[in-house]
């Protein structure tokens, strides 16, 4: 199959913008201040994405990688970073977000709990953008939990004419430690995308990948989402 015929194109949509995300964590925010307990939507958790990426955290990332420096791109509401501390990880745990008003939601739960969790705002994507600059190789593992989703739904483009998922494997790389490992979850990108996307430039080889029920559907089988572990060559 060629490059041509592997492409994937998405249509544009609010998801991919950074008014909708503010306004929506604003939302999520407000809603946390008038209840502690509420700390926010878990995405893909019908699925339990969440749980798997962690249960597959511990499994089979902890072992290489004992006190990981980790980064969640996209992290929203720190949900994933908080779970994983919960489960007992420890290490550097940095969240970043193009949203400002993510961000302030997720610091203000980590210093409700008492968790050393970190955020910062980035957007990657933009080679000067001063947190990537800073975190050249800095990190053995980074989090997607529908982060390149988003990305795949702007209009945006960089560097000239590059969609952010044309750039987003190339800003991973320049992040990553050698050997380093991106954890991905995707409801937009089939197994077989996500493996050609980043694996088509010889910048990743597939590290491994979580199981979810499989579907039937006009005599094909297939999830409605993947989750895949990518390691940095």
């Amino acid at each position: 199959m060629s490059d041509s015929e592997r492409s994937v194109d998405f249509k544009t949509s609010k998801l991919g913008t950074k008014e909708y995300w503010d306004n929506f964590y604003k939302l999520e925010h407000d809603n946390f201040v008038e209840n502690p307990e509420d700390i926010g939507e878990c995405w893909f958790d019908e699925s339990n994405a969440e749980e798997k990426m962690v249960d597959y955290f511990f499994d089979n990332l902890t072992q290489h990688f004992p006190n990981p420096h980790v980064c969640d791109l996209g992290t929203g509401n720190g949900h994933l970073l908080f779970h994983l501390y919960e489960e007992g990880l420890r290490g550097e745990l940095i969240g970043v977000d193009y949203s400002e008003t993510s961000l302030e939601f997720a610091s203000h739960i980590a210093k409700n709990k008492d968790y050393n969790v970190r955020f910062e705002r980035s957007d990657i994507l933009d080679s000067k953008d001063s947190f990537l600059r800073s975190n050249i190789e800095k990190f053995d593992i980074i989090l997607d939990k529908g982060t390149l989703d988003a990305i795949a739904l702007s209009d945006t483009l960089y560097e000239g004419d590059l969609t952010g998922h044309q750039i987003y494997p190339m800003r991973i790389v320049e992040l990553l430690k050698q050997n380093g490992v991106l954890l991905i979850t995707s409801c937009n990108f089939t197994e077989e995308e996500l493996t050609h996307h980043f694996t088509k430039d010889h910048l990743f080889r597939e590290f491994g990948k979580v199981d979810y029920p499989k579907l039937e559907f006009g005599g094909r089988k297939g999830s409605t989402i993947c989750t895949m572990a990518f390691q940095k060559l």
